[in-house]
């Protein structure tokens, strides 16, 4: 397996990536740095995390020890993650090692430590909200990186969603478990031939195909462009584009009736403040009768709360403008704003773990390939962190993926 190389200074990184600014220095910065440097090694002994300085084998390398603790001592986590990508450290097992982190998120600070949160966090802003303006630059910062990117690490199915497999520990194509995890939703939402399908979130075509394979008539919208292209060749290559009509539009722009309305993963990306926009546009193309369901990453109600406000590494640096709903704040806002009503949920957070892992694993194995795309050793290291620190927190069971049927009164 390719490995993944720490970038050769951190100046050279602060240069061409200038949220990675050098780490903060001055009188101040010593003072809290040491304090993070007690917690930090406070924590990882607890929780049997072995920590080398030295460059000798451990969970975690600390190749600039100062630099880590200046950044956890400014930013918390997200210090923690911008000096992975300057390389300050390293862990052979990262992905491992942020679960054992992870099962303890709300105790890695003692209660004192915790009241001093407000002293680093960002709150989030106006640009973070996902305004129709905002929204689509939200969606290419992520989603138009590269086809060619995204297709190195994918499944042939081009599916960025959690697969659905038989059982686990699985050995099973990773494809069989996203038609799985597709034919599932298309059974929910009762599609077949004649059905009016409105998919809210394209991805790169694959349920669409695989509706329009059912002999139904699909509706599919996205904002990014990308995907809009790809989605639309791979569909003419099927000799579907009579049954799928790919529009780039944000969702809520949509008319017409639909039998059924789909979407997988992309309520992430709407925001607290537009929920009940989202779901009141599903109750409003609705027909009589029909049935939606949306597949969606959900973290508890109590850190949601905690949380929907401030700045985090993934708002940061992958999804900005992103918010996991709870299970809870789904109910809530369906109840109040809308006619729909839950009739079935299916939980497999682990299920997107194994998919997470495997998704790290090919673009381990192609980080030639994406150097070969322009990307550099930072990007790939971001890469590497995001889709680990996502699988720690399925693996830990800190957050979730439901697949959720709705109908309307």
């Amino acid at each position: 397996m390719t490995t993944i190389e720490a970038p050769t200074t951190q100046a050279r990184v602060a240069d061409r990536w200038p949220m990675l600014q050098e780490a903060p220095t001055g009188p101040l910065t010593r003072l809290t740095a040491a304090a993070a440097a007690t917690l930090f090694r406070a924590a990882t002994k607890r929780l049997g995390i072995s920590v080398s300085e030295d460059g000798s084998p451990a969970d975690i390398v600390l190749h600039r020890p100062e630099e880590l603790y200046a950044r956890l001592s400014r930013h918390g986590l997200i210090g923690l993650g911008e000096a992975y990508l300057t390389g300050a450290w390293d862990a052979p097992e990262l992905g491992e090692t942020l679960t054992v982190l992870c099962r303890d998120l709300d105790g890695l600070l003692p209660r004192w430590a915790q009241r001093l949160r407000g002293v680093y966090e960002r709150r989030r802003g106006e640009k973070d909200l996902n305004t129709p303006e905002n929204a689509r630059e939200h969606i290419g910062h992520h989603y138009d990186l590269s086809n060619d990117f995204f297709a190195l690490f994918l499944d042939p199915t081009m599916s960025y969603s959690a697969g659905l497999f038989s059982s686990l520990p699985s050995t099973e194509d990773l494809a069989l478990a996203q038609h799985r995890k597709i034919d599932r939703i298309l059974d929910e939402a009762g599609v077949g031939a004649g059905s009016r399908l409105l998919e809210i979130g394209t991805g790169w075509g694959e349920l669409a195909l695989r509706a329009a394979a059912r002999g139904a008539q699909v509706t599919s919208v996205t904002l990014s462009v990308e995907q809009a292209e790809l989605a639309r060749r791979r569909i003419g290559a099927a000799g579907l584009g009579h049954r799928v009509d790919v529009e780039l539009c944000d969702y809520r722009a949509v008319e017409g009736t639909y039998d059924a309305v789909v979407s997988v993963e992309m309520i992430e990306a709407v925001g607290e403040r537009f929920w009940p926009v989202y779901f009141a546009k599903i109750d409003e193309v609705l027909a009589p009768g029909g049935t939606a369901v949306i597949q969606a990453i959900t973290m508890p109600h109590g850190r949601m709360l905690a949380t929907r406000n401030t700045e985090t590494w993934i708002t940061k640096y992958i999804f900005p403008g992103g918010l996991l709903p709870s299970t809870e704040a789904i109910t809530d806002v369906v109840d109040a704003h809308t006619r729909l009503r839950v009739r079935s949920r299916l939980s497999f957070g682990a299920h997107y773990a194994e998919t997470l892992r495997r998704w790290d694993i090919a673009l381990r194995e192609h980080a030639d390939e994406v150097r070969a795309l322009g990307f550099d050793e930072t990007f790939l290291r971001m890469w590497h962190f995001y889709l680990e620190y996502t699988r720690a927190g399925f693996a830990a069971d800190y957050i979730d993926v439901q697949q959720v049927t709705f109908t309307r009164d």
